[in-house]
């Protein structure tokens, strides 16, 4: 594995770095008010333990930026082989909350989840795929045996069951198979196919659970003590913010515990309470930075396996806060999606920042032989 080489600093893109930096400290600030003990009345557990994962996540960072791309593209398959051993050792042995077996323990209250990694195994594995070929379409063939290399991780991730995030693993095939050079009508074909079987779907492939959240939707004062409670009080949240916003500590939604989530799925509704449309606007600002110089970093890629890596990576990244955020203002069915660099969770934020070390590898190392 190669290290990052002193002439290749100067390459590195420090405003891509600062933004997602600046987004990681909006993301803690929001998660401070929903995590403050009462009881105590004293900063949170879950808040310092957040500040431990941001500090594992840039060590995660650092590694995935000095190991050379190109060697874990090369190691692709072996990665994401790993990948799907550890989802299987998920469903085997597993800690069950909340009715889904998501996590391996890793030593007291800690919990690692593989399937926020699925995303990394699965376009570094497709990146290798489509890349090693410099044909300009691709054949029905080949965009099966890309469909391929995620239907397994996402079935595993499904079965967990975690119907969200395997669907995040269908932006990272979409957007590399569209570079790749796939035939749009065969995509066309495969959404038409969808649309038609989307009855037996929702019928076999979402849980009672799952379809309430949709019904919660369509119809959030149906039952505003119930399904449609966590909508309603997110609407709350971010219509009370106003202009400025209630001032950084003072929301009520999230502190008072009214907004379940507050500090993991629904973080972008305490942030626009307490800071309201001005620095819901920065934060929009930032994401839009982050995800535009992502993809001029594919632009700047001196090979397709490094281009089609970082399409990957960012179009599971924008699906996310494409996702979350209108979700967050109560216009999209609830998901568990965490809203990325800004929600409470380890696992999450390592696997996002090592999806970005790996983004500003490939920018680093175009001038490199």
């Amino acid at each position: 594995m190669r290290i990052v080489e002193r002439r290749l600093l100067p390459h590195l893109d420090w405003p891509l770095f600062f933004a997602i930096l600046a987004l990681m400290i909006i993301g803690l600030a929001s998660i401070y008010s929903p995590t403050w003990d009462m009881k105590h009345n004293t900063v949170g557990k879950l808040f310092w333990m957040q500040i431990g994962a941001i500090g594992i996540s840039l060590v995660v960072f650092a590694v995935a930026l000095m190991v050379d791309y190109r060697a874990l593209l090369q190691r692709s398959f072996i990665i994401y082989g790993g990948l799907v051993l550890l989802l299987i050792g998920v469903a085997l042995f597993g800690v069950m909350r909340n009715h889904s077996r998501r996590w391996i323990p890793i030593g007291g209250s800690l919990l690692f989840q593989p399937s926020e990694f699925a995303r990394i195994g699965v376009a570094l594995a497709l990146a290798m795929y489509y890349g090693d070929s410099r044909r300009a379409q691709r054949s029905l063939g080949e965009l099966a045996t890309g469909a391929g290399l995620i239907l397994v991780p996402f079935y595993l991730i499904w079965r967990q069951p975690d119907l969200g995030t395997s669907l995040t693993l269908v932006p990272v095939f979409l957007g590399i198979v569209f570079l790749a050079g796939v035939r749009l009508k065969w995509l066309w074909i495969a959404l038409a196919v969808v649309v038609v079987l989307s009855p037996v779907i929702v019928k076999y492939g979402v849980t009672p659970y799952q379809r309430a959240r949709i019904d919660a939707f369509l119809d959030p004062g149906g039952d505003p003590k119930g399904k449609g409670y966590q909508q309603q009080q997110a609407r709350i949240a971010v219509g009370s913010g106003g202009l400025v916003g209630k001032g950084f500590g003072a929301g009520t939604q999230g502190a008072y515990r009214f907004l379940p989530a507050a500090h993991t799925d629904f973080v972008f509704s305490g942030l626009a309470e307490e800071h309201g449309f001005l620095g819901v606007i920065v934060a929009l600002g930032l994401y839009l930075f982050v995800i535009l110089r992502s993809f001029d970093a594919a632009k700047l890629a001196k090979d397709r396996a490094g281009a089609f890596l970082v399409i990957g990576i960012i179009s599971g990244f924008a699906f996310q806060v494409l996702y979350n955020i209108p979700m967050s203002a109560g216009m999209a069915p609830v998901r568990g999606y965490p809203l990325p660099l800004m929600s409470y969770g380890g696992s999450s934020l390592v696997a996002t920042l090592a999806g970005f070390g790996l983004i500003l590898n490939v920018r680093m190392r175009r001038f490199t032989n």
